[in-house]
C-alpha cells in the first residue's frame, strides 16, 4: 500500500469518526467471511458502518476527532463499527452478535468522546433505543389530556346519574 492509499484510508476513517456518535472497536480474529458478511448486513440496515482497519492507520485517523481518547488502545486484529443515528442500536447489534459468535468480541467504545469498556457497552445495549424513548414520551404526553378528558366525562356522567335519580324519585312521588 503506497502513501496515497494510506492517506485516503486515514481521511475516510477520520470523516466517519467525525460523523459517528459512537465508535466500537471489535476483535474479529477467527471469524469466517460468512459471519462477517452477516454482521455487516445487519449493521448496514441500522445505519452502522463496519470497517476493518490497520491499527497504525486507525491511531492516526482518530487524532483530532471526538473519539481521540481511544486511539492508543488499538491492538491486534481490529475492526471499527461507526454508529451515526442511535448509539444504543449499534451497541445492541454488536452485543447480540457477540452472544451468537464465540470468536467475535466487542473490546471497547467511544461514545461522544467518552471511553466505554466492554461491560459498559453491554449496559448501554440494555437501554431502550431512541425510537422507543420517543414512543414512551409521546405516550406520556398523550396520556395527560386523555386522562383529563376522562376525568371530566366521569364527573358529568356522575352528575347525570344523580339528576336521573332525582327525576325518577320525583316521578314516583
Amino acid at each position: 500500500m503506497n502513501r496515497e492509499e494510506k492517506a485516503r484510508i486515514i481521511e475516510d476513517i477520520r470523516e466517519k469518526a467525525d460523523k459517528a456518535c459512537i465508535a466500537v472497536v471489535t476483535d474479529f480474529k477467527g471469524m469466517s467471511v460468512e459471519e462477517m458478511t452477516d454482521l455487516r448486513r445487519v449493521l448496514r440496515s441500522s445505519n452502522v458502518e463496519y470497517q476493518v482497519v490497520k491499527n497504525t492507520l486507525a491511531r492516526i485517523a482518530f487524532e483530532e476527532t471526538q473519539h481521540e481518547g481511544v486511539k492508543d488502545k488499538f491492538k491486534e486484529c481490529c475492526a471499527i463499527a461507526f454508529g451515526y443515528d442511535d448509539p444504543v442500536v449499534a451497541a445492541k447489534i454488536l452485543v447480540d452478535f457477540e452472544k451468537k459468535s464465540k470468536k467475535f468480541q466487542a473490546r471497547f467504545a467511544s461514545l461522544d468522546g467518552k471511553y466505554l469498556e466492554a461491560s459498559s457497552l453491554k449496559d448501554l445495549s440494555e437501554l431502550p433505543g431512541r425510537e422507543e424513548l420517543l414512543a414512551r414520551t409521546l405516550g406520556t404526553m398523550n396520556a395527560v389530556p386523555t386522562n383529563f378528558v376522562s376525568l371530566f366525562a366521569n364527573l358529568i356522567r356522575g352528575m347525570m346519574n344523580a339528576l336521573n335519580g332525582i327525576k325518577e324519585q320525583k316521578e314516583e312521588q
